[in-house]
């Protein structure tokens, strides 16, 4: 049972609704599950929307606990208190009546990259006629959600593929090829508890240790750990790209 809501900072990338107090306290909540990048605190006849940010994390703490600087909403649940800590506010906290599938933020996403629909069947279909390249179809979360810059870069390192290959080249063994790459990456990150960026930590507090198995992401001017090539940097649809020009050759 939800037994109190504690909102010290509204102002986020959303702000917080000023009516959410009043309507999720006294609710049960029934089960917690994930879109995306969305966290969703299902309370019955509607979800708590809860978005991380960058640098954003979930704690339990107790609910005397005193907050931090950056700790902007408490929800309490007796003694205890599900804290969201949020340094930079690029994360959000809404609310969905009913389905929160419906919520804007959600209805557009794509399958999510683990789900047996995310083969390389589907890839391959999704493609067909695409020019832009396939870094920047993977990051499109309306094609697919939670392929990051550094997820893509890496995956398509290991499935040997130019990241600004056009989509709609790519026949049905690559398509296949990149879609067991980004899996074992993402399964991969998972273990490590992700990429530790500047100040996010897990819901644990502690970092992500995943950037110590970098291929190629952020190391350009070092060597390839495959062929000891020089790792290339370049700038594509405003984000840093970086890949082995030996190992990821374009067709």
């Amino acid at each position: 049972m939800l037994t109190g809501l504690v909102v010290r900072n509204p102002r986020l990338r959303q702000p917080v609704p000023a009516a959410l107090a009043g309507t999720v306290v006294g609710r049960r909540l029934l089960r917690v599950s994930r879109r995306a990048k969305y966290l969703l605190l299902d309370f019955g006849d509607g979800s708590v929307i809860v978005h991380l940010g960058m640098s954003g994390s979930l704690r339990v703490v107790a609910a005397g606990e005193v907050p931090g600087g950056h700790d902007h909403v408490d929800f309490v649940f007796g003694t205890l208190a599900l804290r969201l800590r949020d340094p930079r506010r690029f994360g959000c906290v809404l609310w969905q009546a009913g389905d929160a599938a419906q919520h804007p933020l959600l209805a557009r996403l794509g399958p999510e990259p683990l789900e047996d629909a995310f083969d390389g069947a589907w890839l391959h279909r999704v493609t067909r006629g695409l020019r832009a390249p396939i870094k920047h179809v993977l990051m499109d979360s309306h094609r697919v959600v939670g392929i990051g810059n550094i997820y893509a870069s890496e995956g398509l390192f290991r499935a040997r593929i130019h990241p600004l290959e056009p989509a709609g080249r790519l026949g049905p063994q690559r398509c296949a090829r990149l879609v067991a790459a980004l899996r074992a990456t993402l399964g991969e990150a998972i273990a490590a508890g992700g990429s530790t960026l500047r100040d996010f930590v897990g819901g644990d507090g502690r970092p992500g240790y995943f950037q110590q198995q970098y291929f190629v992401y952020g190391r350009d001017g070092e060597p390839c750990r495959v062929c000891a090539a020089t790792i290339r940097r370049i700038v594509s649809g405003q984000r840093a790209t970086y890949f082995c020009p030996a190992c990821q050759r374009r067709t």
